[in-house]
Parts: C-alpha cells; structure tokens; sequence
C-alpha cells in the first residue's frame, strides 16, 4: 500500500479538498483507496458524506491503538474509496501521545499491520506541524503538498520543506516528496499566474502541471456531503483534479500504478 501524506501547515490552502478528490479521481481509475482522516476537525470524513453522529471507530482510536486500520475503515459511496474517520477526539490526541512508547510512530505501526486490502493511502493531515503531522510523515511513504497561490503561502513552503527533511533525517529516510500542486489559482489575478512562475522556477519538475483553479462547485460539493467529482465531474475544479489524478499515478511505482 502507498501512502502519500496530503500535508500544509497553513490552513485554508485546499488541502483537504485536494486529498478528497484525488482519493475519488484514484478510486475511479481502478485502485482501491483509503483516506485516512487525521484532522481533527473531520472535514475529509464530512466531505466523503459521512455525517459526525455516524462516526464510530476512528483516528484517534486507531493512534491509541485500541483498533485496527480494517475495523477504523468504512465504506463510502463511492466505490473502492474506504475512509477512517476523525472525531474531535482526535484534538486531545497530541497530548495523549507525548506518554506513548514510539509516539512519533504510532500510525506507521497500525498502518504496517493492515491487510493489502488497499492499494493507496491518503492520509489528510491536519494544519499544522504537530506530533499528528509528524505521525503522518512518518508513516508515509511520499508528501502532496498543496500551495495556494497567493504571496503568503510561499513563506511557509520552506518551513514545510525543512521540516520533511528532519523527517528524512531523524526517522524515515525513505520519505520523498511526490510534488507540489498549486490550488485556488484565479486567472483573473496576476499575482496567481506570478506565484506559480515563482514556484516552477525555484522547483521545477517537482510542481505538478496540474492547476487547480477557484472553482465554486468545489466549494459546494462538502456541503453537500460528496466529493466534487461526484457533485459535479464536468466542471473545471473536477476536471482538473482528474488531470492531476493522472500525473499521481504517473508518478508512483510501477506496481502501484499497474494495480
């Protein structure tokens, strides 16, 4: 199973927006996916149609250790795409762990135990980089990171970037970054066409091709409990995620993406 960590510690930036409907996109061309809801304000669970009084086994649950990943899973409606929910439990998690042998490798340790059920894990971290995001990176086999673009998010990119690298150092070497995806891109505004030069001259091959532009069907879908893949394929937000779903797989070993 390869696991992507959909990461940002700046909130607002589409991540979780990303980490649904590329898990749809990934689940829609064959492979069997799980999206791992490691915010603790649930917004992926909610986004996937599966309401907060629903919840039962989740997240927290599964870094306690008091579940397995298959028992945490449920089905959603959309077909191959499973979901571990997060409950606001979840919030009181990164002081709970600082008193758990190995916290920092709490998810890779349930994750190593799953069954090869599936073929993708996108783990939905929260905004920030607390013991929770440091769990996901971890566990990871590869980072997707989100970047709004707007002059702002570029100044926490190198703190992220620093932070993947101590990662790399201190606890998984194996740990690469799978790209960066520029979101909310408004043709209207300059300053989104001169951020994402910015980005692609400072990281070149790395920035996917994919743009994913404002859009106000992806902003409705959540409320609507579906991915916007679902609510609405045909418009520019879906369509866009559908090309980035693309250059994901492109991009995966070759056993993963034959699967």
């Amino acid at each position: 199973m390869m696991r992507i960590a959909v990461a940002n510690q700046k909130g607002g930036v589409g991540k979780t927006t990303t980490a649904v409907n590329l898990a749809t996109a990934l689940a829609a061309s064959g492979s069997r996916v799980l999206l791992l809801d490691l915010d603790p304000q649930g917004n992926a669970s909610t986004g996937v149609g599966l309401a907060a009084s629903e919840r039962g086994l989740s997240s927290y649950e599964l870094l306690r250790g008091d579940c397995t990943v298959e028992e945490a899973a449920v089905a959603t409606s959309v077909p191959r795409l499973d979901l571990v929910p997060a409950t606001i439990d979840l919030s009181g998690a990164e002081v709970e762990l600082v008193g758990f042998d190995r916290r920092t490798h709490r998810l890779d340790m349930a994750l190593s135990r799953a069954s090869h059920r599936w073929d993708v894990c996108l783990i939905d971290c929260p905004p920030s980089l607390g013991l929770l995001t440091v769990n996901a990176f971890v566990a990871a086999r590869q980072v997707l990171v989100p970047l709004q673009c707007e002059f702002f998010a570029l100044e926490g990119l190198s703190q992220l970037l620093q932070t993947i690298e101590r990662i790399r150092a201190g606890y998984n070497p194996g740990l690469t970054i799978l790209g960066i995806v520029l979101t909310m891109h408004d043709r209207r505004n300059r300053l989104s066409d001169q951020v994402a030069e910015d980005v692609r001259s400072c990281l070149g091959g790395i920035v996917f091709d994919s743009v994913i532009p404002r859009n106000v069907r992806l902003s409705e879908a959540p409320s609507h409990g579906m991915p916007a893949l679902i609510y609405d394929h045909r418009c520019a937000g879906s369509q866009a995620y559908m090309g980035l779903a693309r250059e994901v797989i492109a991009r995966l070993p070759k056993s993963v993406a034959a699967a």
